[in-house]
């Protein structure tokens, strides 16, 4: 039930933000008691938090993260998630956008312990790619480059780049961002 609830509160807190989403809209989306929902999170903040901590982090994990560490390159990584993510919204033919991104929008302001939880998946995501990068700099490659400042690079591109595609439904935002990074 646990699962089913944080499947719900997810495609809700994308789909609608955080803040549209009642415990009555997710309660009846999942079809569980108040008291079943209540068991497992307390608040709709507990939920939140589970959200963003098992299941945000875990999307970045899987399309960022894991990538990059298994690419050749964290350049040639970098730019085969920019590809993969650009083609997978241009099949499906509309964006939500980044999940990380959107509840990071509306959340960040919004309370210091929903700031941190996303903060601390930035973090990770950015450390992925500058470690990547550092293990490039060991093999003789980018000895010029600043991973830190690479990462924080990469992660910025695609975050404002995932905000443009979803304001204009248009994935196009992404490629020219790979473009750019393969001229970088």
């Amino acid at each position: 039930m646990r699962c089913k609830v944080l499947d719900v509160a997810e495609a809700a807190f994308q789909a609608r933000g955080y803040h549209a989403t009642s415990f009555g809209d997710l309660m009846t989306a999942a079809g569980v008691s108040g008291g079943a929902l209540h068991h497992h999170f307390p608040t709709k903040k507990a939920l939140a938090l589970a959200v963003i901590e098992e299941r945000v982090a875990a999307a970045v994990e899987a399309t960022w993260i894991a990538p990059v560490k298994a690419a050749v390159s964290a350049r040639k990584g970098v730019r085969a998630v920019f590809e993969a993510v650009a083609a997978e919204l241009e099949q499906q033919g509309f964006v939500r956008g980044c999940p990380l991104n959107n509840l990071a929008h509306e959340l960040s302001l919004a309370d210091p312990d929903f700031r941190a939880a996303l903060a601390g998946i930035f973090a990770a995501w950015r450390q992925a790619i500058a470690d990547k990068i550092r293990a490039d700099q060991q093999e003789g490659r980018e000895q010029g480059t600043d991973p830190q400042h690479f990462a924080a690079l990469a992660v910025a591109s695609y975050s404002g780049a995932m905000s443009m595609a979803k304001t204009a439904q248009d994935a196009t935002m992404l490629r020219d961002c790979l473009a750019a990074l393969g001229q970088a």
